[in-house]
Protein backbone atom coordinates (compact mmCIF):
# COMPACT_ATOMS: atom_id res chain seq x y z
CA UNK A 1 0.00 0.00 0.00
CA UNK A 2 1.43 3.13 -1.15
CA UNK A 3 0.87 6.40 1.13
CA UNK A 4 -1.43 9.20 -0.51
CA UNK A 5 -1.45 12.27 1.23
CA UNK A 6 -4.91 14.12 1.06
CA UNK A 7 -4.01 17.73 -0.89
CA UNK A 8 -7.84 18.82 -0.34
CA UNK A 9 -8.38 21.86 1.75
CA UNK A 10 -4.84 22.44 2.00
CA UNK A 11 -2.63 25.45 0.58
CA UNK A 12 -0.10 24.40 -1.58
CA UNK A 13 2.87 25.33 0.85
CA UNK A 14 1.83 23.33 3.43
CA UNK A 15 0.79 20.22 1.74
CA UNK A 16 4.48 20.10 0.25
CA UNK A 17 5.62 21.09 3.84
CA UNK A 18 3.74 17.96 5.09
CA UNK A 19 4.54 15.74 1.90
CA UNK A 20 8.27 16.85 3.31
CA UNK A 21 7.82 15.98 6.64
CA UNK A 22 6.36 12.80 6.06
CA UNK A 23 8.18 11.10 3.59
CA UNK A 24 11.70 12.10 5.47
CA UNK A 25 10.20 9.74 8.37
CA UNK A 26 9.83 7.01 6.41
CA UNK A 27 11.70 3.87 7.41
CA UNK A 28 13.82 3.03 4.30
CA UNK A 29 13.13 -0.62 3.44
CA UNK A 30 13.57 -0.90 -0.27
CA UNK A 31 15.73 -0.37 -3.34
CA UNK A 32 15.94 -0.49 -7.05
CA UNK A 33 18.18 -0.05 -10.03
CA UNK A 34 17.54 0.13 -13.55
CA UNK A 35 19.42 -0.67 -16.65
CA UNK A 36 17.51 1.77 -19.97
CA UNK A 37 17.92 1.07 -23.41
CA UNK A 38 19.07 -2.76 -23.05
CA UNK A 39 18.87 -4.55 -26.63
CA UNK A 40 17.28 -7.19 -25.74
CA UNK A 41 13.73 -7.50 -26.78
CA UNK A 42 11.04 -7.03 -23.95
CA UNK A 43 8.91 -10.42 -24.85
CA UNK A 44 12.32 -12.34 -24.37
CA UNK A 45 13.32 -10.49 -20.74
CA UNK A 46 10.03 -11.02 -19.49
CA UNK A 47 10.09 -14.61 -19.47
CA UNK A 48 13.68 -14.61 -17.50
CA UNK A 49 12.30 -11.71 -14.79
CA UNK A 50 8.88 -13.38 -14.07
CA UNK A 51 11.02 -16.32 -12.56
CA UNK A 52 12.74 -14.30 -10.09
CA UNK A 53 9.70 -12.31 -8.90
CA UNK A 54 9.20 -12.54 -5.10
CA UNK A 55 11.82 -14.86 -4.48
CA UNK A 56 14.92 -14.21 -1.93
CA UNK A 57 17.83 -12.38 -3.24
CA UNK A 58 20.14 -15.79 -3.01
CA UNK A 59 17.58 -17.88 -4.53
CA UNK A 60 17.16 -15.24 -7.69
CA UNK A 61 20.84 -15.15 -8.27
CA UNK A 62 20.90 -19.04 -8.68
CA UNK A 63 18.26 -19.18 -10.76
CA UNK A 64 19.63 -16.32 -13.03
CA UNK A 65 23.40 -18.16 -13.15
CA UNK A 66 21.84 -21.10 -14.41
CA UNK A 67 19.66 -19.62 -17.02
CA UNK A 68 21.11 -20.33 -20.36
CA UNK A 69 19.03 -17.06 -22.07
CA UNK A 70 20.78 -13.99 -23.13
CA UNK A 71 18.59 -12.12 -20.45
CA UNK A 72 19.30 -13.80 -17.38
CA UNK A 73 22.98 -12.13 -17.56
CA UNK A 74 21.62 -9.07 -17.97
CA UNK A 75 19.04 -9.22 -15.33
CA UNK A 76 21.68 -10.52 -12.90
CA UNK A 77 23.54 -7.76 -13.40
CA UNK A 78 20.89 -5.13 -12.15
CA UNK A 79 19.80 -7.41 -9.61
CA UNK A 80 23.14 -6.90 -8.01
CA UNK A 81 23.02 -3.40 -8.46
CA UNK A 82 19.97 -3.39 -6.77
CA UNK A 83 21.16 -4.74 -3.94
CA UNK A 84 24.70 -3.13 -3.81
CA UNK A 85 22.45 0.00 -3.59
CA UNK A 86 20.30 -1.70 -0.84
CA UNK A 87 23.48 -2.52 0.97
CA UNK A 88 25.49 0.82 0.07
CA UNK A 89 22.81 3.49 0.95
CA UNK A 90 20.25 2.08 3.13
CA UNK A 91 22.79 -0.08 5.39
CA UNK A 92 20.48 -3.67 4.13
CA UNK A 93 21.45 -6.38 5.40
CA UNK A 94 21.73 -8.57 1.47
CA UNK A 95 20.20 -12.15 3.42
CA UNK A 96 17.37 -10.40 4.50
CA UNK A 97 16.10 -8.98 1.04
CA UNK A 98 13.93 -10.10 -1.77
CA UNK A 99 12.56 -9.20 -5.20
CA UNK A 100 9.33 -7.24 -3.99
CA UNK A 101 9.32 -5.65 -7.84
CA UNK A 102 10.54 -6.77 -11.47
CA UNK A 103 9.41 -5.41 -14.59
CA UNK A 104 10.67 -4.84 -18.14
CA UNK A 105 8.83 -1.57 -19.75
CA UNK A 106 9.65 -1.36 -23.68
CA UNK A 107 11.85 1.00 -24.53
CA UNK A 108 12.62 2.92 -28.10
CA UNK A 109 12.97 0.91 -31.48
CA UNK A 110 15.91 0.99 -34.05
CA UNK A 111 14.14 0.45 -37.38
CA UNK A 112 16.44 -0.67 -40.18
CA UNK A 113 15.82 -1.12 -43.74
CA UNK A 114 16.17 -5.11 -45.06
CA UNK A 115 16.38 -4.82 -48.87
CA UNK A 116 14.03 -7.61 -50.89
CA UNK A 117 13.45 -7.70 -54.67
CA UNK A 118 12.12 -5.98 -56.95
CA UNK A 119 13.27 -2.70 -55.17
CA UNK A 120 11.52 -3.12 -52.35
CA UNK A 121 12.21 -3.09 -48.11
CA UNK A 122 11.38 -4.22 -45.33
CA UNK A 123 11.88 -2.61 -42.17
CA UNK A 124 13.35 -4.55 -39.55
CA UNK A 125 12.86 -3.36 -35.97
CA UNK A 126 15.47 -3.83 -32.75
CA UNK A 127 13.83 -4.19 -29.62
CA UNK A 128 14.96 -2.22 -26.66
CA UNK A 129 14.39 -2.67 -23.00
CA UNK A 130 14.21 -0.73 -19.37
CA UNK A 131 14.90 -3.12 -17.11
CA UNK A 132 13.75 -2.41 -13.34
CA UNK A 133 14.56 -4.57 -10.42
CA UNK A 134 13.27 -3.85 -6.49
CA UNK A 135 14.58 -4.76 -3.58
CA UNK A 136 13.16 -4.84 -0.31
CA UNK A 137 14.00 -5.92 3.47
CA UNK A 138 11.51 -9.01 5.01
CA UNK A 139 12.74 -8.01 8.50
CA UNK A 140 11.42 -4.21 8.61
CA UNK A 141 8.18 -5.14 6.40
CA UNK A 142 6.66 -4.86 9.72
CA UNK A 143 8.29 -1.75 10.86
CA UNK A 144 6.61 -0.06 7.52
CA UNK A 145 3.78 -1.31 7.83
CA UNK A 146 3.32 0.37 11.52
CA UNK A 147 4.89 3.71 10.29
CA UNK A 148 2.21 3.81 6.60
CA UNK A 149 -0.78 3.14 10.00
CA UNK A 150 0.56 6.10 12.14
CA UNK A 151 0.89 8.28 9.46
CA UNK A 152 -2.56 7.90 7.87
CA UNK A 153 -4.27 7.99 11.67
CA UNK A 154 -1.87 11.34 11.85
CA UNK A 155 -3.02 12.51 8.51
CA UNK A 156 -6.98 12.05 9.27
CA UNK A 157 -6.60 13.99 12.72
CA UNK A 158 -4.86 16.80 11.16
CA UNK A 159 -7.39 16.75 8.31
CA UNK A 160 -10.33 17.12 11.07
Amino acid sequence: MKLKIPRRGLKRSAFHRMRKETLSSMPKIEARAVARYVRISPRKARSVINAIRGKDVNEAFAILELSPKKAARIIYKVLKSAVANAENNLNLDPENLYVSECYVDDGPRLKRLWPRGRGRADIIQRRLSHITVVVRDKTREKEYEEWLENTLKNLEEKKE
